[in-house]
């Protein structure tokens, strides 16, 4: 991963904020499948590389460039390209045309950066504002939401939070290590997944106690 210049990162359960544009991705392709799928979803894979065109033509909102011309530097050609035509380009030797190729890469890909991060720090701000407002210290007795599905019950109607969790550590501002009994193995959870713990609430009166699974 280091020769492609990736880094890894971490994330607690649960939570897909913590790789936003990753899971936006898939909620977008999860929308694209379910438009196209059999009723038996067994063929889904083979629709994948038209819905990868569909993505990648359409400018993106936060980068203000189509998906295709980041990865390519190029836009796609497509059907009604062949059809009525494009533009033609200036031909140029291999060498040449590999290396404004890169050059032109290197550029959308500063711009594209400097947009995202934007973006993020606007997004960051917005999150902050609440997720101060919220906050648990060492000792607090805290709710867990937990779902779990169960084969022929509706997790809608199932009971998703448990405890009460005793927190042992807040790590950041937002994830905090909880532990349920002196014996049991703590987990490492983020700040949405918790709620202040009331003697006598109704959580409480219907929670199931659960092996930890986390």
């Amino acid at each position: 991963m280091g020769i492609l210049n990736i880094r890894k990162t971490r994330t607690t359960p649960l939570h897909p904020q913590s790789d936003g544009m990753v899971e936006r991705f898939n909620r977008t392709m999860e929308q694209y499948l379910s438009k196209v799928v059999a009723d038996h979803q067994k063929d889904w894979d083979k629709h994948l590389p038209v819905l990868l065109m569909a993505y990648r033509e359409p400018v993106h909102d936060t980068t203000g460039h189509t998906p295709a011309k980041v990865l390519f530097g190029r836009e796609l050609r497509l059907p009604c390209d062949l059809l009525f035509g494009s533009p033609e380009e200036a031909r140029l030797e291999v060498g040449t045309y590999a290396d404004e190729l890169r050059l032109h890469l290197n550029q959308i890909h500063e711009l594209v950066r400097d947009k995202i991060e934007a973006s993020t720090d606007r997004m960051k701000t917005r999150y902050d504002l609440k997720a101060n407002s919220v906050g648990f210290k060492a000792g607090d007795l805290v709710w867990l939401y937990n779902p779990q599905r169960k084969k022929g019950l509706s997790p809608k109607l199932t009971q998703a939070w448990e405890g009460a969790y005793k927190v042992m550590k807040r790590i950041n501002d937002v994830v905090y290590r909880i532990q349920r009994t002196p014996r049991s193995k703590p987990k490492v959870v983020h700040l949405d997944r918790l709620a202040k713990y009331y003697e006598g609430s109704f959580v409480e009166n219907c929670d199931v106690d659960r092996d930890d699974q986390n």
